[in-house]
């Protein structure tokens, strides 16, 4: 019994939090529905007319962000008024990408469509929230639609892969990837780069992975369980954007998103990389990443 009540204790240290977030993404759905029942919704999710439930959800989620991990966005500024296709680092729960989409629709009323992995749209009884909050499949047309109807699309060209196979190094895991920037290119959208500090250091995927791995390359479903939930601090840093240039091609605008390497009138660390080398602390140190809570000094 001893030895039981230890075991329970331990895994609800480990995934109270991860399992608290599903309860609330669920809920969050559950409210949804509620609220197109009551007042007969029947309009695009992505319309007008859902902005007031979505403002709710959004001060909901954005309160828990300043409550719990202290979040901070900074570079706001550097997204453009129109389209562009964002790109970031994947975190083991993408909790600090849904902490950023509320704060940019508070501040900004902007929606962010986001490329999704195949296995989120089955899931079951998510299909309304993740209709409201522009959750869409990565196919070429979905983006190139969007952008054109003037949204920002955001994508993780690590994906799911980078959420379990990365750690607190913050190793890109993007393969050969190169979609997103020959959508951008036919769009003739800039890329904008992002990346939220600590993120590994809030949640984590167990080290041992060899057989996790077996599982995701053959199936293309994640099976490890994230654990921790720390309220450690989260800062995420929107970079400078990499125009629209006709004279490059997708491998090199890959290479320039993924390293860095790129001139403005005068030269920058824009892309994702140089976020993570300027921001982050490698490897991760949670002891440094929950002091960071009580560090009031704007990096």
């Amino acid at each position: 019994l001893i030895i039981a009540s230890l075991t329970i204790s331990a895994i609800l240290v480990f995934f109270i939090v991860p399992l608290t977030i599903v309860f609330f993404i669920y809920l969050t759905n559950i409210l949804l529905l509620i609220y197109q029942r009551n007042n007969e919704v029947k309009a695009d999710p992505l319309s007008d007319v859902w902005d007031s439930v979505r403002k709710t959800i959004a001060s909901f989620w954005d309160t828990y962000a300043r409550i719990w991990h202290g979040y901070e966005l900074h570079g706001v500024e550097n997204l453009p008024e129109g389209p562009g296709i964002l790109v970031y680092y994947h975190g083991a729960i993408p909790i600090d990408y849904l902490y950023f989409l509320s704060r940019l629709f508070l501040w900004k009323k902007r929606i962010c469509l986001s490329v999704a992995d195949h296995f989120v749209f089955r899931l079951p009884g998510l299909k309304l929230l993740l209709g409201v909050t522009g959750v869409i499949p990565g196919t070429r047309e979905e983006c190139l639609l969007a952008l054109k109807n003037g949204y920002l699309v955001s994508i993780s060209p690590g994906g799911v892969r980078e959420a379990l196979f990365s750690d607190e190094s913050y190793q890109l895991m993007w393969g050969n990837r190169k979609g997103f920037a020959q959508v951008a290119l036919e769009a003739k959208v800039p890329i904008i780069p992002m990346y939220t500090q600590n993120v590994r250091e809030g949640y984590r995927m167990f080290k041992e992975r060899r057989l996790f791995r077996q599982l995701y390359e053959s199936t293309r479903l994640p099976f490890t369980p994230p654990y921790g939930g720390l309220p450690v601090k989260f800062r995420t840093y929107i970079g400078k954007p990499i125009p629209y240039d006709p004279n490059i091609t997708a491998e090199e605008l890959v290479e320039k998103v993924c390293k860095g390497k790129f001139l403005f009138s005068f030269q920058t660390k824009t892309a994702v990389q140089a976020l993570i080398s300027k921001h982050q602390t490698i490897p991760g140190n949670i002891w440094k990443a929950l002091l960071e809570r009580f560090d009031k000094r704007r990096k």
